[in-house]
């Protein structure tokens, strides 16, 4: 699974790749790697390939390897310059002047300039492009605007001064002239895109591969790769067979897999951590789960640190808040609520809450009827499987019942975006990824409701109001202040269990060269620096 340090979101976790036909890669017969052809795993089929419309990894992580940002992240997280070459910014924190790469190209040679960057900003702000990202670019209500002041000059100039706005730059860029003439939500290059990175789209074959080409004309140097060959591969057992019969070059594992691969001398296994969290998201808008109490009883009955190391492995840690550790803006942990596992304070809030334990089912019911519910996750994750299965064990210790639907990716998504004052789920195993900034307008913030990434109908005015103090807030003391005082907020609130932080586990076969140092960026974070033996 190659990371994705150009366009760094809050979106759906997982990531990874795919690539040549399925008959060339069926696993039952080893195929020796052959050529200059890097060949990926993806979990799962990308919904599109515009990065305005993404809302999950898959696509982003195909994305990622056509389009590029104004700006971009180096090992360290730190933001750099990408299509940018330069930039500045007033006294103020209002204004942004940011000059261009002009040795810069679309796929299809036409020159990238700073209509292209005026035109993505207003696709975002556009109110019919179905685009989740919006709030991005809007600050109090108020949209930011963009100004052309050359060829390859553009300002920003925001009513308000807005911390996230650099990191919001990684956002890529898409070229003016393919799609100015069509809806953008409908377009034909959303299936074929046209971007300035450092491969090119050549074919997609859906449920099978993604085939990319090398971009000879790249303005940061030509990758040293002809192809990549991504190809979709949803089963865990069968990436690990097509890494051992080297039909892929690499893909993420779960930690139970790394022992099985232990011996086999071509593969390399990396782990390292990644900026995400894993939790179980309450439909705060249906009973029982608008009642705090049976919020808190449920996440009294969960042992996270057990998930950790029986299903992690540990490798990874227990989560508490939305964030992560390696953040500046975690918070000290005496800051806010961390529900430890205490089964007996679970039985009595609910208790408090109205049950009443009956011997004969052995549930905790309330006017005769029993506490249940259904968990929806998506199949093929065997981390979030045995999660769930875990956790459906200690509920049961407590009297409550909860049933494991498994489903594909896009079936779930399609459930949590619809725009729906009550959405079809109960409660949902699912992760974030965390941007290079603390800012979660898009996933806590009652105005993302229900058209955004807060699915759950979370609304906390006090964290609305911070949330957009933080956004504000340029010292970066000051807003560690205020999103420590966010994080207690929701962490009390119970909107969430935060589960667990799950370290990334990268297995690359060792003809794979040129792999960055492991770290949160990943990996494969110079991808045009690859190359194969």
């Amino acid at each position: 699974m190659i990371p994705i340090p150009k366009a760094i979101k809050y979106i759906f976790i997982l990531f990874a790749w795919a690539f040549i036909g399925v008959t060339l890669f069926s696993c039952g017969s080893s195929q020796p790697q052959k050529s200059n052809i890097l060949y990926t795993r993806i979990e799962s089929e990308p919904s599109t390939l515009n990065p305005v419309l993404t809302t999950d990894k898959y696509s982003s992580a195909i994305q990622s390897l056509i389009y590029n940002g104004l700006f971009t992240v180096d090992s360290e997280l730190k933001i750099i310059p990408e299509l940018a070459k330069s930039y500045s910014i007033s006294s103020d924190n209002r204004t942004y002047t940011v000059h261009l790469n002009e040795s810069v190209t679309w796929h299809d040679n036409q020159p990238f300039t700073a209509e292209d960057v005026k035109f993505t900003i207003d696709t975002y702000l556009s109110p019919s492009t179905n685009t989740v990202y919006r709030s991005n670019f809007i600050i109090d209500n108020q949209p930011i605007e963009t100004r052309i002041i050359g060829t390859h000059q553009i300002q920003f100039i925001l009513p308000k001064p807005f911390a996230p706005f650099l990191a919001r730059l990684t956002t890529s860029i898409i070229p003016k002239h393919i799609f100015e003439s069509k809806d953008i939500n409908k377009n034909p290059n959303n299936r074929e895109p046209i971007g300035t990175g450092p491969f090119i789209f050549n074919q997609w074959a859906s449920g099978q591969f993604i085939r990319l080409k090398s971009n000879t004309q790249y303005f940061e140097g030509t990758p040293k790769v002809d192809q990549i060959i991504a190809r979709v591969i949803p089963n865990d057992l069968t990436a690990i067979i097509s890494l051992e019969n080297k039909e892929i070059d690499e893909s993420e594992i779960k930690p139970k897999d790394v022992k099985s691969l232990e011996n086999d001398t071509h593969l390399a296994t990396y782990s390292y951590e990644q900026m995400a969290y894993i939790y179980m998201g309450f439909n705060l808008k249906k009973p029982p789960f608008d009642s705090l109490y049976v919020r808190q009883a449920i996440a009294h009955a969960i042992n996270k640190s057990l998930i950790v190391e029986k299903v992690l492995l540990n490798q990874g840690q227990v989560a508490h808040v939305p964030n992560h550790p390696i953040s500046w803006a975690y918070p000290n942990k005496d800051t806010f609520s961390m529900f430890e596992y205490q089964p007996e304070k679970s039985r009595s809030l609910l208790e408090q809450e109205g049950y009443i334990y009956n011997a004969t089912s052995g549930y905790m019911e309330k006017n005769n009827i029993p506490l249940t519910f259904t968990l929806i996750l998506t199949k093929g994750n065997t981390v979030r499987e045995n999660t769930a299965k875990i956790i459906q064990q200690y509920l049961q210790k407590v009297g409550i019942k909860m049933n494991i639907q498994l489903m594909e990716f896009q079936s779930l998504v399609t459930i949590l975006k619809e725009p729906v004052a009550v959405k079809r789920f109960e409660v949902a195993l699912l992760g974030w990824s965390l941007g290079l900034d603390p800012d979660s307008y898009s996933i806590w913030h009652s105005s993302q409701f229900p058209k955004g990434f807060n699915f759950i109908g979370y609304h906390n005015p006090n964290v609305d109001t911070l949330i957009i103090k933080g956004r504000q807030e340029t010292n970066p003391v000051e807003r560690k202040e205020i999103y420590t005082e966010m994080y207690a907020e929701i962490t009390k609130d119970i909107p969430y269990i935060f589960l667990f932080y799950e370290n990334t586990l990268h297995t690359v076969n060792k003809r794979v060269l040129g792999l960055s140092q492991p770290s949160p960026a990943g990996i494969f974070l110079n991808i045009e620096e690859i190359s194969v033996q």
